[in-house]
C-alpha cells in the first residue's frame, strides 16, 4: 500500500522549507555577494558546512539544541506548548539549516553576476536601496531564485539522516518518504520500498532536467547575429 501520508508530509515539509529559505537566504546571499568584510570567508564556509558534514552529525546537534532541556527548546515550549524534537516544526527548523547552501549559493552567484552599472544608474535616478533591489535585483536574479527554490525543495525531499535524528518515525507527524523507505526495507517489504524509491528517482530526474533546461533557456541570447542575413540585406 502506498503511503500517501508520508508523501504528503514530505511535499509539505519541502515546500515550507523552500519558502522559508528564500526569505532567509536572500539577505545572506546579498551580503556575501557585495561585502568586502574579512568575515565573508568564514560565513561562506559556515553556510556550506551542511554540504560536507554527515547528516547524522547535524541531526545529533539539532537534537541537543532543540530539546526541551536547551534554552531555545524551553523558549519554544513555553511559547507554543509543543516541543521541537520529534515534531514537524523541528523538522522544518532542521531542514532550513540543512538545505541552506542549496538556496544561498545559487542566489549568491546570481547577485554577483549583476552589472553594478545598472544599480548605479538606478541610484543616480534617485531610487532607494530597497527600490533598486525590488525593481532591478529581483528581476535580474529570477533565474537564481528559481534554481534556489528547485534545489532546496529537491534536497529537502531527499533528507534522511537529519530527519531521522530530530524527528524519528511518527506516522502523520515526522514520517517522511525517506524514513518510510528505510522502514519498508527493515521489514522486508520490498514492494513498498520499490514503489517509493521509484517515485523519488522519477522526481529527482524531473527536478534535474527542469533545472538544467531552465538554465539552458535563460542562457540563450534573445537575438542571434546572423552574418548571412546581414549580407542579404546589404
Amino acid at each position: 500500500m502506498l503511503e500517501w501520508s508520508a508523501l504528503w508530509l514530505t511535499i509539505k515539509l519541502a515546500a515550507l522549507t523552500s519558502v522559508c529559505l528564500i526569505f532567509i537566504a536572500t539577505p545572506i546571499a546579498w551580503w556575501l555577494s557585495t561585502t568586502r568584510s574579512r568575515w565573508a570567508t568564514a560565513v561562506d564556509a559556515l553556510v556550506a558546512m551542511p554540504l560536507v558534514l554527515p547528516p547524522t552529525v547535524l541531526g545529533f546537534y539539532f537534537l541537543l539544541a532543540l530539546s526541551p532541556q536547551s534554552s531555545f527548546g524551553q523558549w519554544w515550549l513555553g511559547l507554543t506548548g509543543q516541543q521541537l524534537t520529534f515534531s514537524f516544526s523541528g523538522l522544518v527548523v532542521a531542514s532550513i539549516v540543512y538545505s541552506l547552501p542549496f538556496a544561498v549559493q545559487p542566489l549568491q552567484a546570481s547577485f554577483a553576476g549583476i552589472d553594478h552599472r545598472t544599480l548605479e544608474a538606478g541610484e543616480v535616478l534617485g531610487a532607494s536601496p530597497i527600490d533598486r533591489f525590488i525593481s532591478l535585483v529581483l528581476p535580474l536574479s529570477s533565474r537564481g531564485y528559481l534554481t534556489a527554490l528547485i534545489l532546496a525543495f529537491a534536497h529537502t525531499v531527499g533528507e534522511f539522516g537529519v530527519v531521522l535524528m530530530i524527528g524519528g518515525n511518527i506516522p502523520g507527524e515526522t514520517r517522511v518518504v525517506s524514513i518510510a523507505i528505510y522502514e519498508a526495507v527493515e521489514t522486508l517489504n520490498y514492494d513498498a520500498a520499490h514503489t517509493l524509491s521509484l517515485i523519488l528517482i522519477g522526481f529527482s530526474f524531473v527536478v534535474l532536467a527542469l533545472t538544467y533546461g531552465l538554465n539552458r533557456h535563460f542562457a540563450r541570447p534573445l537575438f542571434v547575429h546572423n552574418p548571412k542575413r546581414e549580407s542579404k540585406r546589404a
